[in-house]
């Protein structure tokens, strides 16, 4: 018998990844990967499996805005990069950037998260 798809028909998953610095954004942007703490791999991964698509959205941390988004393409591996400027990253995984944009928080401040208190996304 044919086994399941490790994606099952769960909805989308967003997770905003906020960057150390801008350096990190541009490999990503020019390479199509990302790097994250290690404590984020098992959330990725398991949205990975679980979701048919995980939509991440990238801040740098001070900016005051989003530098865009990008799909997830792949699980978090082991293989470490030797260009990301980040002491303390994890894993590389693949994605897919869809906007490449520089966007105040302001434009977003009608968005609430509901699981913090429903704060402003940002």
């Amino acid at each position: 018998s044919k086994s399941p798809s490790p994606r099952q028909n769960v909805p989308a998953r967003y997770f905003i990844m906020k960057g150390g610095n801008l350096q990190n954004i541009d490999i990503s942007q020019q390479e199509g990967i990302w790097s994250t703490t290690p404590s984020n791999e098992q959330k990725l991964n398991e949205a990975f499996w679980e979701s048919s698509i995980v939509y991440l959205i990238f801040s740098v941390q001070g900016s005051g805005c989003f530098q865009g988004f990008a799909r997830m393409c792949s699980a978090v591996g082991c293989e470490r990069s030797q260009d990301w400027g980040s002491a303390g990253s994890g894993g590389v995984f693949k994605v897919e950037w869809i906007r490449k944009e520089s966007i105040p928080f302001q434009f977003a401040h009608h968005l609430l998260h509901p699981w913090n208190d429903s704060k402003k996304v940002q």
